[in-house]
């Protein structure tokens, strides 16, 4: 599990984007998965419509089927599908928990109004609200493809305490998500396939942006990528505003503790991470009464749109 328990340092958590293109059949997915899960993870995400635009109720052969997988390797599993719903059908993310169990179904809020872009029968409905859930490694926001583009998903899942946030789609949104990153502060990690084999210039990447919205890990091929990497969810990013001398005493006080992994002097930021197992550093750095971007910013937005008097989020 992605936590501080043992001799891991700070949260790790082991996450597994496999960013295969549609035309493998559920069995093949499937061996695909067993390969990653053998390796061990605490999260596999699989991307948008991997199974194809097969609309399929939740019970259908697609969930149940990954669910053996996620109880089996002891795994959350992204299970991305075009969910049947009564007489509606959505483009829905469910995710599954190490028990096997769907757990939450996060429905895409942006899709495609336009008809010639949704030839559906039924079209694909809209989901309500943007989604987080609290994981046992984390609160783990969700987003698919086109919610992309639209800051007001992005704002709420930091509204939510998203400390990351999978992106699953059908096509590469490059630096779009890097702008969401930065202004949030919050892990992206994207998930995006296309058809198979590839017939466009699209590409299947699997990319993870950092807290302080840089691109940390690329993996790009034109039939294939399955990539492993390990985010640290205890690292915090810091302002300087309210925050050096504090950051000075916990330093020199819990210095074999907690180090400042890195200092921006243009934008005044600084990282603080554990050095040793059995230390968080960002709740250390609140007992020193630290304040991270994040709260600082959301604080600051408050209290000035206060004394406007504007009712503004």
């Amino acid at each position: 599990m992605g936590n501080s328990e043992g001799d891991q340092i700070g949260r790790p958590v082991r996450v597994v984007s496999m960013g295969i293109g549609r035309g493998r059949n559920l069995e093949e997915v499937g061996a695909l998965v067993e390969t990653e899960g053998a390796k061990g993870a605490d999260l596999i995400a699989l991307p948008e419509y991997f199974m194809g635009h097969v609309p399929e109720p939740l019970e259908g052969a697609t969930v149940p089927f990954m669910a053996e997988l996620a109880k089996k390797f002891n795994t959350y599993l992204l299970v991305p599908i075009h969910r049947v719903d009564g007489e509606k059908c959505y483009n829905s993310a469910v995710l599954i928990d190490r028990n096997g169990d769907v757990v939450h179904i996060y429905n895409k809020l942006f899709v495609a109004a336009y008809a010639e872009m949704d030839p559906y029968d039924p079209p694909i409905s809209p989901g309500e609200k943007a989604s987080v859930y609290e994981t046992d490694f984390g609160r783990l926001g969700l987003t698919i493809c086109f919610d992309g583009l639209f800051p007001e998903v992005w704002n709420k899942l930091a509204e939510e305490d998203a400390e990351m946030v999978l992106w699953t789609s059908e096509y590469s949104a490059g630096i779009c998500l890097q702008a969401h990153a930065i202004n949030h502060h919050y892990y992206i990690v994207t998930v995006n396939g296309m058809p198979f084999p590839q017939t466009d210039t699209h590409t299947k990447d699997c990319t993870v942006i950092d807290i302080t919205g840089e691109e940390i890990f690329h993996e790009e091929d034109m039939e294939m990528n399955i990539s492993r990497v390990t985010i640290d969810l205890d690292r915090g990013l810091f302002h300087a505003d309210h925050n050096l001398e504090k950051r000075d005493k916990l330093l020199a006080e819990r210095g074999d503790d907690v180090e400042m992994e890195r200092w921006w002097d243009r934008e005044k930021w600084f990282i603080l991470k554990a050095k040793r197992p059995g230390v968080l550093a960002r709740e250390l750095a609140r007992e020193y009464g630290l304040m991270e971007m994040r709260d600082y910013i959301n604080r600051s937005r408050r209290e000035v749109n206060e004394i406007r008097g504007w009712d503004f989020r």
